[in-house]
Parts: structure tokens; C-alpha cells; sequence
């Protein structure tokens, strides 16, 4: 199984950050992952009510702008958080994200 490429903490542009985050559906799955730790792609598909294919397209996204990360295990895709990456590169930026009321997306 191929393992998804993750951007190096240098590689990491705001730009890229800030366009992820621009999405209400990116948005809702960052602060998902945020509030319940690691967790599988197949969720959000139910709780956002958008299809999978969406769904796969939205996680590429925050993958490759390097806001999550994917750790494969066997046929399951776990995400997380790169939060100490974000940190280190954009002081307090993931705390307003995080902390930011869904009806002002």
C-alpha cells in the first residue's frame, strides 16, 4: 500500500494553510479530528452528509497543504493533526481555527 506524502515542516506555505481552511467542509473535518484525536476518513461522510469521493478529495487537501497527517494501518486511514507543526510554523493560528463558532464559517 502506498503511504501518503506529508509536506516537511519548511515546505508548509500559509497561503496553502489558509485556501484548506477556506472550505466550511475542511473546516468541520479539522475541528472534528481536533476535538476526538486520531480518527478513520469513513466518518465524515455520515456526520457531514457529503459524499466519500468528497470526502477523500477534502482529506487530500489538509494532507497536502500539511495541516493532517494519515498513518496507514493495513486497509484503514487514521488522521490527525500535525499540531506542533502548525504551531512551530504559524504561532496561534491552529487555536483561532479551533476556537472559531461554526455558524461564523
Amino acid at each position: 500500500m502506498r503511504i501518503p506524502n506529508h509536506p516537511s515542516i519548511e515546505s508548509i506555505r500559509l497561503s496553502r494553510v489558509l485556501h484548506a481552511l477556506s472550505d466550511p467542509n475542511r473546516l468541520k473535518i479539522v475541528k472534528s479530528i481536533a476535538s476526538r484525536g486520531e480518527e478513520v476518513c469513513t466518518y465524515y461522510s455520515y456526520e457531514f452528509n457529503i459524499s466519500k469521493s468528497t470526502v477523500s478529495h477534502h482529506i487530500k487537501t489538509l494532507r497536502e497543504s500539511g495541516i493532517i497527517r494519515v498513518r496507514v494501518e493495513g486497509s484503514q486511514h487514521f488522521y490527525s493533526i500535525r499540531t506542533d507543526d502548525l504551531n512551530h510554523k504559524f504561532p496561534g493560528l491552529m487555536d483561532v481555527v479551533l476556537s472559531a463558532d461554526p455558524e461564523s464559517y
